[in-house]
């Protein structure tokens, strides 16, 4: 594309978003590119290392074998040689699990976050200091070194009866910045001769809006929708400017396509979210209560003197049912959320009760939308 070679390109740009912020001033549903998408090789990576917390107040391990072989083998890189036949008494070290996420673009002598988790039988981890850990990826290199004093959250106290309180989980722990990079991830960033940006939420509808934006302010062919989720630009492989471009880029504003019309049902919780594309198709719906109570009240029963008899308890039941008057409301075509929640404030729906309703117009087809139950 030669109009990047031009010095006035950023100028221009920056007229050109300030023309599109205006125009955006309307209460139109918008939000930035890079809100709604992410380009595509710009990811992080995770990481996982296997080391040894040392430092514990005798809550790390009870002689684990494992522990152990690790601990001999930390001692034999130092020169100290363990004979096979001792037994260690490692109560103040704990194996652990660290892990962390490498950043996009992270350089060597850069530090991230890591979080430690115990995976012996250890009760905690408090007081306790990571020792050097090398994280690896999935390719199986080393591209983080770390060690520190652990930040631990949870707290646990035993008493000497076997009584035991615990607040949070004492077994994890995080140390900030405690891992330095050692290698930077390879990426073609700056390789090609396009962008492509990955949405968030797959929407055709989205996608053409950013392909139409785009399009607006470059010029016809700068920037291709693939499917519902890539969107490729064209962008100059210079990186100054490939930086610059992008930085312009990815603060446009974009008109997101409307949502598929769902009503999401969580059994577990009884959280019901209605979205706000939902329509009712005309339908009456009718809910009443049952309640049956049962009371048990036994007796006993006394035999009269001199008659040999036994004392027994005799089983009493009383049963009562009671049937709430049935309630009704009804919606008309087009029925909109606003419809379906006053209709239900004023039935007094409970959550259960809610749940088997939209099940039934659901199965009804009064829905215009999907119902969905996690």
């Amino acid at each position: 594309m030669t109009w990047f070679k031009s010095k006035l390109w950023l100028p221009l740009l920056c007229m050109a978003v300030a023309l599109f912020s205006t125009l955006l001033s309307t209460p139109a549903q918008s939000a930035r590119l890079k809100d709604l998408a992410t380009v595509q090789g710009m990811r992080s990576n995770q990481l996982v290392g296997y080391g040894l917390v040392a430092g514990l107040a005798g809550t790390g391990e009870n002689n684990n074998r494992f522990t152990e072989q690790t601990f001999r083998s930390m001692l034999n890189n130092f020169g100290i040689k363990v004979p096979e036949n001792t037994t260690l008494s490692i109560s103040d070290v704990a194996p652990v699990v660290v892990h962390a996420e490498l950043p996009p673009f992270a350089k060597p002598g850069q530090t991230i976050d890591v979080t430690v988790s115990a995976i012996g039988d250890a009760d905690s981890l408090r007081g306790g200091s990571l020792l050097q850990t090398m994280l690896r990826g999935v390719d199986g290199n080393i591209y983080a070194i770390a060690q520190g004093s652990l930040v631990v959250g949870g707290l646990g106290v035993e008493g000497a009866d076997g009584s035991r309180v615990v607040v949070n989980t004492p077994t994890v722990g995080r140390i900030s910045n405690g891992a330095t990079v050692e290698r930077e991830v390879p990426n073609d960033f700056n390789l090609t001769d396009s962008i492509t940006f990955n949405l968030d939420r797959a929407d055709f509808t989205t996608a053409k809006n950013v392909v139409d934006t785009i399009n607006a302010f470059y010029g016809q062919g700068s920037a291709v929708a693939q499917d519902a989720v890539s969107i490729r630009v064209s962008a100059p492989r210079d990186p100054s400017k490939r930086v610059e471009f992008l930085s312009a880029l990815e603060n446009l504003e974009i008109t997101e396509g409307e949502g598929e019309a769902r009503i999401v049902v969580n059994s577990r919780t009884g959280t019901i979210v209605v979205g706000s594309n939902v329509r009712l198709k005309p339908v009456a719906v009718t809910h009443g209560g049952l309640t049956v109570t049962v009371n048990e009240d036994p007796t006993v029963s006394q035999p009269a003197p001199f008659s040999q008899g036994q004392t027994a308890i005799v089983p009493n039941s009383d049963i009562n049912v009671q049937e709430e008057q049935a309630r009704m409301f009804k919606l008309d075509t087009g029925a909109t959320l606003d419809d379906l929640v006053r209709a239900i404030n004023e039935v007094g729906l409970a959550p259960g009760d809610l749940m088997s309703v939209l099940e039934a117009l659901d199965q009804a087809g009064a829905i215009e939308g999907r119902l969905v139950i996690i």
